[in-house]
């Protein structure tokens, strides 16, 4: 259905009121809640009410047929949207029991203005982590804890855009220090579940499979069993063996196509600083899938971090994992990344980061995704905090499907308030 003029345009201008303050500063600050404020007292720690307010341009929302009748474009639909996201962070520090909660609610307004018949798709989205730490500084300890998230971000690589992911995991994982600290052994269990539904109500042209099909993502609704083991061996002060191993269990609720996965995988390596300023992590190892697909690979990480100065710090790494997915069962991704983040003076910082995945899947189909994200955040008062930022998404597949090959622009301002 058409919107009103005076409607479009009283979304405009509460675009351009959100978008005002960090024009007029023409600089913004990066990092989890924003200094200052006083919060709510709770125990010993402090409850720290927040709201962001911010306008994004993204050329990439869903597919969406003009005025609901026209003709549906092959390419993903761009459109101005606002979002209102209320949220709240705790903490209560505690060598008994202490508790970190961050939670917010995402209300995403489609304002029409460059995509007419939009605004239907509007919705709420959300996260909330919990995180239950039990005696952090005993041998043993043990953490307790939920992540949930409702975005259209979805963690599963084989689907297209235009899908809604709803996302929740609950784990605990305990902490065992021997002998003074110098080994560590950190068991863990989670369960994982994720849910999808449409977000543009179109398939986008050329789709012949249900991968790149957002109406029929929900086929592909799954449970996700991890059984974990980590352990750490501190042979000079500052250097580490490492080892990690695990199995994953992978079973979906809706659909009888896809191949169950049992991914068990087991690596190691060393992990400590080379000099004052570079750390580096090494790991190597080998995954197997024992479900009745089979296949294995080999699985692979390697990282550095180098402390550019006391305000400039670069990270970069090559990862290899094989990890079961939609559609297909299992899949390896070769990842190749990198970030930097740098504080100018008491009030600026910056972040620029960059990934190329080169994904593989069982069956053949491959695809490369190209991910960038930078931008300031300057930090105007103790309780009032600004960012703009570019994010960019591209993806191409051996599939010719418009859902699986695309281009995303992503720009954005916002302004976050913290008491």
């Amino acid at each position: 259905m058409k919107q009103p003029g005076t409607f479009r345009l009283a979304l405009g201008a509460l675009a351009l009121a959100a978008l005002l303050p960090l024009t007029a500063s023409a600089q913004a600050f990066t990092g989890g809640r924003p200094p200052g404020g006083n919060g709510l007292k709770v125990g010993n720690g402090r409850l720290h009410p927040t709201l962001d307010l911010e306008t994004r341009l993204d050329s990439g929302v869903g597919y969406f047929r003009a005025e609901g009748t026209g003709p549906l474009s092959p390419d993903l639909s761009g459109e101005l949207a606002l979002h209102i996201r209320p949220g709240l962070l705790l903490d209560v520090p505690s060598p008994k029991l202490a508790i970190a909660l961050r939670a917010n609610l995402d209300y995403v307004a489609y304002t029409g203005l460059i995509t007419a018949g939009s605004g239907a798709a509007s919705h709420l989205e959300g996260t909330a982590d919990l995180a239950l730490k039990f005696d952090q500084e005993s041998t043993l300890s043990v953490e307790v804890g939920d992540a949930l998230m409702r975005s259209d971000r979805t963690r599963t690589a084989a689907l297209g855009a235009g899908i809604l992911s709803l996302y929740n995991e609950a784990y605990v994982k305990a902490q065992w220090k021997p002998g003074g600290g110098a080994l560590e052994v950190t068991p863990s269990l989670a369960y994982a579940m994720e849910f999808f539904e449409p977000l543009g109500g179109m398939a986008p042209v050329g789709c012949t499979d249900a991968a790149c099909d957002p109406l029929a993502a929900s086929q592909f609704n799954y449970g996700n069993l991890r059984l974990g083991a980590e352990g750490r061996w501190r042979f000079l002060p500052k250097t580490a063996v490492v080892v990690d191993t695990g199995l994953e269990y992978r079973g979906y609720f809706n659909d009888t196509t896809t191949p169950s996965a049992a991914i068990l995988h087991a690596m190691a390596g060393v992990s400590g600083l080379v000099s004052p300023r570079i750390t580096l992590t090494a790991k190597a190892g080998w995954a197997q899938n024992l479900g009745s697909s089979g296949g294995g690979t080999m699985v692979a990480l390697a990282e550095g971090t180098y402390l550019w100065g006391p305000s400039l710090t670069v990270k970069g790494g090559y990862l290899r994992a094989f990890e079961p997915v939609a559609a297909y069962g299992t899949f390896s991704d070769n990842r190749v990344y990198a970030e930097a983040r740098s504080v100018m003076g008491s009030r600026l910082a910056l972040h620029a980061m960059g990934a190329v995945d080169f994904l593989s899947f069982a069956g053949g189909r491959s695809d490369t995704l190209v991910t960038l994200d930078l931008g300031p955040e300057y930090q105007i008062r103790p309780w009032l905090v600004g960012a703009v930022g570019y994010m960019l998404g591209t993806r191409s597949s051996s599939l010719g499907a418009a859902g699986l090959n695309y281009t995303r622009h992503e720009g954005y301002a916002r302004v976050s308030v913290s008491y």
